[in-house]
């Protein structure tokens, strides 16, 4: 039975002396090497190799096998028929009764087809790689458990650059908190998702970044022996970040190119109508005392006024007839469709409107929008116009102070049905006489005033107004300035 079994089974199995020498070989040697016992009987085992092993594998085989060990490795051998091929070997010592090498017992396997299969998973595996490594944009395959798998030299540089620990989880995070119940859809359909936008801030002292994300879910067999039989599978998501940054600044200088000539037309018809207002203020203020003086000419009735009294109504007629004119060229304010607004979005584009201003005298920037703040009903340049006239005085009054400290702060959140935005800034503040009068037409607590005094204030106090809200500054704040604006909710702003 021993015998039998040595002839069958399916390993190739050959007997040498200690010289190598073949002796015996089963009928499995003959089906991997194609040599008939009587061809190969007596000949030396290196018949079959085809010398392309390198000799210290040779040595190596030799030093093991004669210290009594067992080598077990892998060698190129030659079939009969002159091809070669992958030999997997184990040579053992065969050992008398007094512990002496008498004969070495070899047994190999032909594993060619296994080796050029695991061969070509390995350059498919490194052309992945290679692939992936070279793209300009990082990727990452993620498991169940939010596992990176698999990523790209792009992936690995985000680390650094982002400061935000791993970077899958915290864009899985955007992704998840945005998608909502529609990431669970997404992931349990296998639909992929794209052109994801987000804006990451920097590290302190660089400037915020924008990246796309983009996703495919895909389902792998497992390859553990566990689900050898049960040929179970497990879910991967192979996630996109691109860096739109560039093109994000390129479109946002344009769009804010674009709200420069819309605010500076704008501002152009209120500064041509703050001023024809400011001369029809200056010319009534004369003509009212002249009014006064005709009422009491008229009371006393003394007929040596008479011509008096002509050419002070020919004044008024004079003065009434310019108003009226300055009237009727008062440029008209284009009128705009109110909408849903998102006010962080307003402020963003106010703060990079008056970037230059900003960088340029030092300020400081404390930005801390509510991230998830409700719209508001309004017009979008209307409110860039009130916004950017309040962030304009506290960039002006902070050029007026000597305090080593310059900052604006800006908060908006939501209380009482109501979307609050807080500004201030640590200038010299307005003092507590003049706060009820700075909402004052020409009224101005900057030194010298100016030829547009004192309207600033007004025109956003009247656009709050427009929007159903409400402006005040805060009488307890001591260390500058704070204004505090707040308008209704969407909701509330439609039933009403």
């Amino acid at each position: 039975m021993f015998v039998e079994t040595v002839e069958q089974v399916p390993i190739a199995i050959s007997i040498t002396d200690k010289k190598a020498n073949i002796l015996y070989v089963n009928e499995e040697f003959t089906r991997v090497t194609g040599y008939l016992p009587e061809d190969i009987l007596g000949q030396n085992e290196s018949i079959l190799s085809d010398k392309r092993t390198p000799r210290s594998v040779y040595y190596d085989l030799w030093h093991t096998i004669r210290s009594k060990k067992v080598w077990r490795g892998t060698l190129c051998n030659r079939h009969k028929l002159g091809q070669r091929y992958i030999a997997d070997l184990a040579i053992a010592p065969m050992l008398n009764e007094d512990g002496v090498i008498t004969h070495y017992i070899g047994m190999h396997r032909d594993v060619t087809l296994t080796h050029e299969s695991e061969k070509r998973v390995n350059n498919q595996k490194l052309l992945i790689e290679s692939v992936i490594n070279s793209s300009p944009i990082a990727m990452v395959v993620i498991d169940d458990d939010d596992n990176v798998i698999l990523d790209n030299h792009m992936y690995k540089a985000l680390v650094s650059d982002l400061d935000k620990g791993e970077p899958a989880l915290y864009f899985l995070t955007l992704l998840r908190e945005e998608l909502g119940k529609q990431w669970q859809q997404l992931r349990e359909n296998e639909q992929g998702f794209s052109n994801r936008e987000f804006r990451v801030e920097g590290k302190p002292g660089r400037r915020a970044r924008w990246y796309s994300c983009a996703g495919n879910w895909f389902v792998e067999n497992e390859v553990h022996v566990d689900a050898f039989f049960a040929n179970t599978s497990k879910q991967y998501l192979i996630l996109t970040i691109s860096d739109i940054t560039r093109q994000r600044r390129q479109m946002e200088e344009l769009h804010i190119q674009t709200l420069k000539t819309i605010m500076s037309e704008d501002e152009r018809v209120r500064s041509i109508r703050e001023t024809l207002l400011g001369a029809m203020h200056q010319t009534q203020m004369p003509m009212n005392q002249i009014r006064a003086a005709e009422q009491i000419l008229l009371h006393k009735g003394d007929e040596q006024y008479a011509s008096l009294l002509q050419i002070l109504k020919q004044i008024l007629h004079s003065g009434e007839e310019a108003i009226a004119t300055m009237q009727k060229c008062l440029p008209e304010i284009s009128q705009t469709a109110f909408i849903p607004v998102n006010l962080n979005q307003i402020l963003h584009e106010v703060l990079l409107l008056n970037e230059q201003k900003i960088w340029s005298q030092g300020i400081d920037i404390l930005w801390q929008p509510l991230t998830e703040l409700p719209h508001i009903l309004g017009s979008e340049n209307r409110l860039r116009v009130l916004f950017n006239q309040i962030v304009d005085n506290a960039i002006t009054a902070l050029s007026h102070t000597d305090s080593d400290e310059q900052r604006i702060k800006i908060t908006s959140n939501v209380e009482q049905d109501m979307v609050h935005v807080i500004i201030e800034d640590t200038g010299p503040g307005i003092p507590e006489e003049s706060r009820s009068k700075v909402f004052e037409p020409f009224y101005t607590t900057r030194s010298g005033g100016s030829n547009q005094a004192g309207m600033g204030l007004v025109i956003a106090k009247e656009i709050v107004s427009q929007h159903h809200g409400f402006i005040d500054i805060d009488p307890t704040y001591d260390q500058g300035c704070r204004f505090k604006i707040s308008f209704p909710l969407l909701d509330r702003s439609l039933g009403e």
